[in-house]
């Protein structure tokens, strides 16, 4: 079982997109299972919101009506999760919030501000509406997340690799994912070599050393970047390796005001061959 994970949020923003399958609620579920923790679903819907001053009539009718099944969909993704839940025996609370863009960002940050760990799907483009959830939710809830690739539908955790650079952003993820390398049968730390200097940072056969104080074992590798893609490296170690879960800390930098997620980062959640468990 897994240790000191009691309380999980998962979410799937309904916007009506037919081809769009969420894999985010199964996993969260069976991870919540073998957890054996409370389990908050929130499925919300995009509220459509047009100014007064430019919308006829027959264009507000619409809106209304889009909002009005944009919803059902969302009560309907929540119905099935509580049922889901009650079936494997979890404690579980749903909500189906309709809510603007901005609002939906800042209710979701703040909800996982109170929970162990955000279960989200992924989302290849980068300027999607899941996207910025996923990016308030790692800048600004203070808490980890989990990115769940499209098919992946129940958690495992016995091969877990690690991206460890030696930073406080991986030392972060690194302490976050705790539980779940407790319960790893195993562990790598993997350093990526030849993209950046790594001289100033802990090497990884330290943060081996402290693992080991915590009575996990772990394996410790160094992998020359190819073509100096640090993502590609990860990605393709991950996939040889078997990997059930990748762990990194994400990096992101400050332009015009906004927090922009790091080229790493921004490449495994557009293609990641496991679920990625993320720390800012």
């Amino acid at each position: 079982m897994l240790r000191d994970i009691r309380n999980i949020l998962i979410a799937q923003t309904e916007e009506g997109d037919v081809e769009e399958v969420s894999s985010a609620v199964a996993y969260g579920l069976s991870l919540a299972t073998q957890a054996d923790a409370h389990v908050t679903v929130q499925a919300a819907s995009l509220r459509l919101l047009m100014p007064h001053a430019f919308v006829s009539g027959v264009a507000a009718g619409l809106a209304s009506a889009e909002n009005q099944r944009l919803g059902a969909l969302a009560n309907a993704v929540a119905e099935a999760a509580r049922q889901a839940a009650a079936t494997s025996g979890l404690s579980c609370t749903t909500e189906s919030p309709q809510l603007g863009y901005r609002d939906l960002v800042r209710n979701l940050a703040g909800l996982a501000r109170t929970h162990d760990l955000t279960v989200l799907d992924a989302e290849p483009a980068a300027l999607a509406t899941d996207r910025g959830l996923i990016e308030a939710v790692l800048t600004d809830s203070g808490r980890p997340l989990v990115i769940v690739p499209p098919g992946r539908v129940t958690f495992a955790c016995a091969r877990i690799v690690v991206a460890w650079d030696g930073s406080a952003k991986a030392a972060r993820a690194l302490n976050d994912a705790l539980p779940f390398l407790h319960a790893a049968e195993s562990v790598e730390l993997v350093s990526v070599t030849g993209e950046k200097d790594l001289d100033d940072t802990v090497p990884g056969a330290d943060a081996a050393v402290h693992l080991a104080r915590h009575g996990i074992e772990a394996r410790v590798s160094s992998l020359p970047a190819l073509e100096g893609d640090v993502a590609e490296t990860l990605r393709q170690h991950a996939s040889v390796a078997g990997a059930d879960l990748i762990v990194m800390g994400a990096f992101a930098h400050s332009r015009l005001r906004q927090m922009v997620l790091g080229g790493t980062t921004q490449s495994l959640l557009k293609n990641c061959p496991a679920p990625l468990f993320l720390s800012f």
